[in-house]
């Protein structure tokens, strides 16, 4: 089985597990927290597609997304006294989950001959879109809009895809690099309270 294949299939899984967290924590029944879970893992994934007219969907031609995403819920329901004490795991899955599917995204984006700019959008779209979807639907205010660095560790990670990419490393080698990238910058700007300056005050109002 392809290495990437199977961080798509964890990655799925990662965001399956954080959005039926969201989802039992917000109170929701069996069939709340599977579509939680739903689009939490494939909401991205989805809206990418349809940008760069891809067709099957993910999802749609792979079946294994469903039985991912299926196994995590019940995994979810079945050890959630385990999982919900644990003030680090969601945030550990949804790091994890944003790290596979930006660089998915952007490989995607590539085959389909867009422009390295576009398609690193587009991987910024897989990896955050879902987790937007989850928050909204959830009546939450999405993480990418907090103070939190998120979608700039993204960012961060899929430029360094390209300059690895230079050097024409092993693609996988340069997934893990590039996926780890973005993984510590979301544990270093979490444990050291890092943020992205904030527009509040402009040439006009900062002397007054």
């Amino acid at each position: 089985m392809d290495f990437i294949y199977v961080l798509d299939i964890l990655g799925t899984f990662a965001f399956a597990v954080s959005g039926a967290l969201v989802a039992s924590e917000q109170k929701l029944d069996l069939f709340g927290v599977i579509i939680i879970a739903f689009v939490t893992a494939v909401g991205g994934g989805k809206l990418r597609d349809v940008l760069i007219n891809a067709h099957p969907i993910n999802w749609i031609g792979d079946l294994n997304y469903l039985y991912t995403i299926f196994i995590a819920v019940v995994l979810t329901f079945l050890f959630k006294s385990k999982i919900l004490p644990l003030s680090k795991t969601m945030f550990l899955f949804d790091t994890v989950g944003i790290s596979v599917f930006t660089l998915l995204g952007l490989q995607k984006g590539l085959t389909f001959d867009l422009h390295p700019m576009i398609a690193l959008i587009m991987g910024m779209i897989s990896a955050v879109f879902g987790g937007v979807l989850r928050d909204v639907l959830t009546n939450k205010i999405p993480l990418i809009f907090e103070k939190e660095i998120y979608a700039s560790a993204c960012l961060a990670g899929g430029i360094s895809y390209f300059i690895l990419d230079q050097f024409a490393l092993f693609r996988d080698y340069n997934f893990i690099i590039s996926a780890s990238i973005i993984i510590t910058i979301r544990l270093v700007a979490v444990k050291y309270h890092l943020e992205l300056p904030k527009i509040k005050e402009d040439l006009f109002t900062k002397n007054k």
